[in-house]
C-alpha cells in the first residue's frame, strides 16, 4: 500500500497533477508544463512529501510519453486508467463541475480506492519501433484505398466502361492509367502499342490487359465534358497510388527486419499463419511481454477474442464481445486464422468442426482465433516453435 497517491490529467502542453494521501486530503495540485526540467521539478517534489507514490495517468501515449518515460527511468510505479473509467467515475464525486484539477484528483482518488489496475511497463525497443511502422503502414494503406476511390470516382465521369473493366487494386491496370485514359485515346493507339507500351514497363498479362481496354473503348465514341481535365486528374491519381506502393513495399522491408530482430521472432513465426507483418503487428499490439497479461485468457481479452457475460435477472448465459478492447490485435489474429486454414490441416479440421456445430463463417473464424491465442500463448512461454503434436497410438 502506497503512502501517497499522484494522479495526472494529461494534456498536449501542460499536465495537472494531484497528489492525495491515505485520507484523500490533498497534498499538492500543480499544473505543470510537458517539458522535461518542469517535469524534473514536480517529481522532486512529489518524492519529497514520500517517496511511497503511486502514479497514475489516464493516457499512456501521445503527449504522456515523456513524463512516462522519466518516471520509468526514475523506478517510479505507474498506473493506467482509461479516459472512459475517468469520465464515469467522475460522475460518483461532487459537483457538476469539470476541471483538468478535478480529473486529476479523480484519478489519485481512484488509483487509491482501486486495487485492479495494471502497471505500465518500460517499453520494448523493437516493439516500439514496429508499433511506429506498423502504425504509418497502415496510415498508408489508408491512403491508398482513399485515392483509388477517387481514381474510380473520376473515371466514371468520363469513362465509365473503363472504371468497370479495370481492377485498380493491381499495379498493371493503375500503371495503364499513367499514360492513357480515355477512349479516343485508347482507340488511336491500338492493341498492340498498348501491350508493348505494358511490357516495357514489365507489367504482368499485358497481351490481355490491352485487348480489354481497347474492347472497352471501343463501346464508347462520345467525348465527355471536361474529358481533357478529367484524364490528367486521373493520371495523376493513378501516379500518386504508384508511390504509395512503393512506400508500403518499403515499409514492410523495414518491419520485416526490425521484426526478425526480436527473440520472438521466430517462434511466432512457426505459427502455421503467423508471417512477419502479423507477427509484427502481434508484437506492436502486446509489447512482445506476455508477462504484463498474466495468461492467455487475459490476452485473449485484450484481444476481444473473450466473451463476457451480460446477464441480469433471469437472463442467465449470455455473452458479448467486451466493449474495450484492442482492434488491431483482433484483426491480427482474425486474419491469422483466416490464413491458417490454407495452410495447417489442425487449424482446418477445428474450423471444419465448429462449422458443423453450427457457428457460421465469422463465428468459426473467431473461435480458431481464440484457439490459437492459446497456442501463440504457450509457444511464447516456453520459447518452443510450432510443431503437429503426433497422434496417440493404444498400447498393444
Amino acid at each position: 500500500m502506497p503512502e501517497i497517491w499522484a494522479g495526472v490529467d494529461i494534456g498536449k502542453t501542460h499536465h495537472h497533477v494531484v497528489v492525495i494521501n491515505a485520507d484523500g486530503e490533498r497534498l499538492l495540485s500543480r499544473r505543470v508544463h510537458n517539458d522535461e526540467s518542469e517535469l524534473l521539478d514536480l517529481l522532486g517534489d512529489v518524492l519529497e512529501i514520500s517517496p511511497d507514490v503511486l502514479w497514475a495517468v489516464d493516457l499512456n501515449h501521445g503527449g504522456a510519453a515523456l513524463l512516462i518515460g522519466l518516471l520509468v527511468s526514475h523506478d517510479q510505479p505507474v498506473a493506467y486508467l482509461t479516459g472512459l473509467t475517468v469520465h464515469r467515475a467522475a460522475g460518483t464525486y461532487r459537483g457538476e463541475g469539470k476541471t483538468d484539477a478535478k480529473d486529476a484528483f479523480v484519478i489519485a482518488d481512484q488509483a487509491r480506492l482501486r486495487r485492479d489496475l495494471g502497471l505500465l511497463r518500460p517499453g520494448d525497443e523493437i516493439a516500439v519501433d514496429l508499433r511506429t511502422l506498423t502504425t504509418r503502414r497502415l496510415d498508408l494503406v489508408f491512403d491508398r484505398t482513399r485515392q483509388i476511390n477517387r481514381l474510380r470516382a473520376q473515371l466514371l465521369e468520363i469513362f465509365p466502361a473503363l472504371e468497370r473493366t479495370l481492377d485498380l487494386t493491381n499495379q498493371g491496370p493503375v500503371l495503364l492509367l499513367t499514360g492513357y485514359q480515355t477512349p479516343a485515346a485508347i482507340r488511336r493507339a491500338g492493341t498492340r502499342r498498348i501491350e508493348a507500351w505494358l511490357k516495357n514497363r514489365k507489367v504482368r498479362g499485358a497481351a490481355a490487359l490491352a485487348k480489354t481496354v481497347v474492347e472497352a473503348a471501343r463501346a464508347q465514341h462520345t467525348a465527355l465534358p471536361g474529358e481533357k481535365l478529367a484524364a490528367a486528374m486521373a493520371a495523376r491519381l493513378a501516379k500518386g497510388v504508384i508511390a504509395l506502393d512503393e512506400e508500403i513495399a518499403e515499409l514492410d522491408a523495414l518491419i520485416e527486419a526490425r521484426f526478425r530482430e526480436h527473440p520472438h521472432a521466430e517462434v511466432i513465426r512457426s505459427l502455421p499463419g503467423m508471417g512477419a507483418r502479423l507477427g509484427a503487428e502481434f508484437l506492436a499490439a502486446t509489447g512482445g511481454d506476455m508477462d504484463a497479461f498474466g495468461s492467455a485468457d487475459r490476452l485473449a481479452g485484450f484481444a476481444g477474442l473473450a466473451p463476457q457475460p451480460r446477464d441480469s435477472g433471469r437472463v442467465s448465459g449470455n455473452l458479448r464481445r467486451p466493449r474495450r478492447y484492442h482492434r488491431g490485435l483482433l484483426r491480427t489474429m482474425y486474419l491469422s486464422a483466416m490464413v491458417s486454414l490454407r495452410c495447417c490441416p489442425a487449424s482446418k479440421a477445428y474450423y471444419d468442426r465448429k462449422r458443423l456445430e453450427g457457428k457460421g463463417h465469422k463465428q468459426a473464424l473467431l473461435a480458431l482465433a481464440r484457439r490459437r491465442v492459446n497456442v501463440l500463448w504457450a509457444m511464447i512461454r516456453d520459447g518452443e516453435c510450432y510443431h503437429v503434436s503426433p497422434p496417440v497410438t493404444a498400447a498393444a
